[in-house]
């Protein structure tokens, strides 16, 4: 990748947390009465924010309170995990490394809320490689649209042509694409089915770090 900005995406991407992303909205909704989640719900809210989708429980499943106090207990549960036990990536700490040695200009764009990133990625040692932090729920809209990828090169001062996007989920990489970024195919477990398409669709693709 020789592009001078870079745009890191991070569950599944920096940090081997899906499996945790996996279980939570079916974990969340049992802890509420729900007994059955269908698969259609499941794959429907993947490219949504967590308030997008906290609104599509309440209107499934008659939830009590708001998307966003539903979407700040949802997040709650994830609070753990991040500051106690996600992991890096193997590999990712040397290839930010060089990639900061060529001077490359990084930041992070995720659907993930940016406390939560940011705690993270504090504890995992990596944080001071990133210029900032930016989620989904702050631009409004996840990443079926190209918004947030957009934002992230206005704050970095480049074009959508001058940045890698490096992202493990193919709906992201497509969006990511067809907005005109250089894009990086991560491979991650949870995204396996997809990684033929991603090899196709990508610029370049990295199996492993």
């Amino acid at each position: 990748m020789d592009k001078k900005f870079a745009i890191f995406d991070m569950d599944g991407t920096l940090v081997d947390s899906m499996v945790y992303w996996k279980n939570l909205a079916a974990e969340f909704l049992t802890s509420k009465g729900v007994s059955h989640v269908s698969k259609e719900i499941l794959e429907k809210i993947k490219p949504m924010t967590m308030t997008e989708s906290s609104a599509l429980f309440i209107r499934e499943f008659s939830l009590e309170g708001t998307p966003e106090s539903i979407a700040a207990e949802m997040n709650s549960r994830m609070d753990e995990h991040y500051c106690k036990d996600i992991p890096l990536k193997e590999g990712v700490r040397a290839y930010l490394e060089q990639l900061a040695q060529k001077g490359t200009v990084m930041c992070v764009a995720s659907a993930t809320a940016e406390y939560l990133m940011d705690a993270c990625l504090t504890r995992l040692g990596v944080r001071s490689y990133f210029q900032f932090l930016i989620s989904c729920e702050t631009v409004g809209i996840g990443k079926n649209q190209p918004d947030v990828y957009f934002e992230s090169a206005k704050r970095l001062g480049c074009l959508p042509c001058e940045a890698a996007v490096y992202e493990d989920a193919l709906y992201a990489a497509k969006t990511a694409k067809e907005a005109g970024f250089y894009v990086v195919g991560i491979y991650d477990e949870s995204a396996e089915a997809h990684w033929n398409e991603m090899q196709i669709l990508a610029d370049e693709t990295i199996r492993t770090f």
